[in-house]
């Protein structure tokens, strides 16, 4: 059992981070996550505290880095809350910096307001009363009941500093977009917290969200104190829609919130711990990487200190993305044959046209050519006289064996059929078509011409080599890709690095936060990337990429 949104006597919970763990060890919690509103005061003691006590030998949970941003949107409260985040960064310094300073002014403002009303309230008394504490509306409560200003901490929202109180003083509020910017930039996961207190229709909490995944947030609180089965389901299911990571929490503040305890909220709430795993698995990076004189030498294979890299690189959670203008069967062989197949290992086939989740061995994303533009291309191939084969799931289907095909088939070793016809062959329609010219790259340019002239509105080409000319379905690119899978692994681009040496990976290597040219890529292909390895293909260039970024 885990709880993923809590709070201590730093924010405006009533527990100190030392009760707070022994409190967790007492409800048999194996993790949590600290988070303060908008301050990270807690975390360095907390984390310490915890991991003495595992080191005695004790039961401690493990305790997540976290924190809770209080942001605007469209002048309503919404708060994001981030996981695993490198509370010492100067990134989070500096806003919890400014932050406090914010926090200050609007608790004197407060203080002013009351005690020009009579009420005997200061800020150096809350102090006194609350040491160490992040003085919140929550702390201004408690200070009226015990001098009996009210009975009730609820009365003192309700009559003087709520939202419509006449004493309430709005804060400075940061932009969801801004909150979730900053996580990210801090290393960590941004969650939209308890998205069904914000009382938004459907329609805009649908939007909220929309917008806020394209900002790179990367997750949603599913499971909450106060959700209802039906709020639930609504929940997962825009998780669902938008690719997002599921969280969950009590949104424990010890007394403050008197009925909520703990890792079971109201009592019966749980959070799975698969939760936490797969939040943990997403907190990392992204190696798409083109294979052919990329990541394979020219005779296939890697070498022993690039595979021991990308061993070490799994066990940190990245993930590698074999990326190639390859067929599915091309790319699976090299991944048994070089020891690739990581829990976590995807493939790019047909240059964007498949996208395969290896280790579940089922397809993301596909589009194929219809076939009447494989009869049209095909016509047009004939008719120049240029070599022209494409595939179905399993063999290359091509109409005539020669030079071109056994060329081909010396990386690609995949079995092969000859036929009268592809449009006849292939009934479903194709991923792509390979043409090939050995020694006249100047007639491919040619074809090239010709083919988006005719067929441009249906198709894409590209060169994945000066000897082979590829016909995609419009729209269909290794960028494309990079972008799709980085969306539904919930992983921000920012977080994405793209390897490739031919024209083909400019799209990937333009799309991803980082693109990476070996130092045998192409001149265009330099020229598109942010990063040129020292090294080539044959002498580990990819390398210097996983060991400065990735370990």
């Amino acid at each position: 059992m885990i709880d993923l949104h809590v709070h201590s006597t730093y924010s405006d919970g009533t527990f100190s981070t030392k009760e707070l763990v022994d409190y967790a060890i007492e409800k048999g919690l194996n993790a949590f996550a600290l988070t303060d509103h908008d301050t990270v005061a807690g975390l360095k003691e907390i984390i310490e505290y915890s991991e003495r006590l595992r080191s005695e030998g004790k039961n401690a949970p493990r305790v997540i880095p976290g924190i809770e941003l209080s942001t605007d949107y469209n002048g309503s409260e919404v708060h994001v809350v981030g996981l695993f985040i490198d509370y010492e960064s100067k990134a989070f310094k500096d806003y919890i910096d400014n932050f406090v300073k914010s926090r200050l002014d609007r608790n004197l403002e407060m203080c002013k307001k009351l005690s020009d009303a009579g009420f005997d309230v200061k800020y150096e008394d809350l102090l006194n009363e609350f040491p160490g504490a992040v003085i919140t509306r929550a702390h201004v409560a408690n200070h009226m009941q015990r001098k009996g200003y009210v009975k009730s901490k609820q009365e003192a929202f309700e009559r003087y500093i709520g939202n419509y109180g006449p004493y309430y003083v709005p804060r400075k509020l940061v932009t969801p977009k801004l909150a979730i910017e900053l996580i990210l930039k801090s290393g960590g996961v941004p969650i939209l917290a308890h998205p069904i207190l914000y009382h938004l229709s459907k329609n805009n909490l649908d939007k909220l969200v929309c917008e806020l995944k394209q900002a790179g947030l990367m997750g949603i609180e599913a499971v909450y104190s106060t959700y209802t089965a039906a709020d639930e389901r609504d929940i997962r299911k825009l998780a669902e829609k938008y690719h997002l990571l599921l969280s969950g929490g009590s949104d424990f503040h010890g007394a403050n919130k008197e009925k909520i305890d703990l890792g079971v909220g109201y009592g019966k709430l749980y959070v799975p711990d698969e939760f936490l795993e797969k939040i943990e698995n997403a907190n990392c990076k992204l190696l798409f990487t083109d294979m052919d004189r990329t990541l394979l030498k020219d005779d296939c294979t890697i070498s022993s200190d690039l595979k021991k890299a990308f061993d070490e690189m799994s066990k940190k959670h990245h993930k590698l993305i074999l990326t190639s203008g390859r067929p599915l069967p091309g790319i699976t062989e090299r991944i048994e044959a070089l020891g690739l197949n990581y829990p976590e290992t995807y493939v790019v086939s047909f240059n964007g046209g498949l996208i395969y989740d290896y280790s579940q061995k089922k397809a993301l994303f596909e589009r194929k050519l219809n076939r009447d533009i494989i009869k049209k291309v095909e016509a047009l191939c004939k008719e120049e006289g240029v070599y022209v084969h494409s595939y179905t799931d399993s063999e290359i289907v091509t109409l005539k064996d020669g030079e071109e095909l056994a060329f081909y088939r010396s990386r690609i070793n995949m079995p092969y059929k000859v036929v009268k016809s592809l449009y006849s062959t292939l009934k479903n329609g194709a991923y792509k078509l390979q043409i090939i010219s050995l020694n006249d790259r100047e007639k491919l340019d040619k074809l090239q011409e010709k083919i988006m002239s005719a067929f441009g509105n249906e198709v894409d080409t590209v060169f994945s080599s000066t000897k082979y000319l590829e016909v995609l379905p419009k729209g269909v690119s290794k960028g494309e890709a990079v972008k799709k899978l980085s969306y539904m692994l919930s992983v921000p681009i920012d977080r994405t690095f793209a390897a490739g040496d031919e024209d083909n990976d400019i799209s990937m290597i333009k799309a991803a936060g980082t693109g990476v040219a070996v130092s045998n890529a192409t001149p265009a292909v330099k020229d598109a990337a942010d990063i040129i390895t020292k090294n080539d293909n044959e002498h580990d260039g990819l390398l210097e990429i996983v060991n400065e970024y990735f370990l």
